[in-house]
């Protein structure tokens, strides 16, 4: 159910044989990132939970989903590239369909990420979520 987007990602994490690759990797995606513009982060936008302060705007159009995303800390905003690979460009109905821990635990992140990124994490799939479900027709 993956994105071929994902699927790339996955593949390249596959390649990758240690966590310190791929934490590097990981901060790579996030510098790769284009900002959110400042007038986006703004309360309604920010993600209670994270740890680092999160702002995802998004971008729903024509039935599927895409967002834009932002943190001050580069591991996160690698984790919502991660994200952006999972979900931009699928149908805002089948987001919910998506499972986002099985997905995200092909790239072996579940295990080395603290308890605070986690939940991050999970705030920030939950968000996803929920703004595709008031999305959908």
């Amino acid at each position: 159910m993956a994105t071929a987007a994902f699927e790339d990602l996955a593949e390249t994490f596959g390649f990758l044989d240690d966590w310190e690759d791929r934490y590097r990797h990981l901060i790579e995606l996030g510098r790769a990132m284009p900002p959110l513009d400042d007038s986006f982060k703004v309360p309604a936008l920010k993600v209670e939970g994270c740890a680092s302060q999160v702002w995802l705007r998004p971008q729903p159009a024509n039935g599927v989903f895409d967002f834009e995303g932002d943190s001050d800390a580069m591991i996160v905003r690698g984790l919502i590239a991660v994200l952006h690979a999972l979900y931009a460009g699928v149908p805002v109905a089948e987001v919910a369909r998506i499972d986002a821990p099985a997905e995200l635990g092909r790239l072996g992140l579940n295990d080395h990420l603290s308890a605070q990124r986690s939940n991050g994490l999970r705030a920030m799939v939950e968000r996803i979520r929920q703004t595709a479900s008031l999305s959908s027709p």
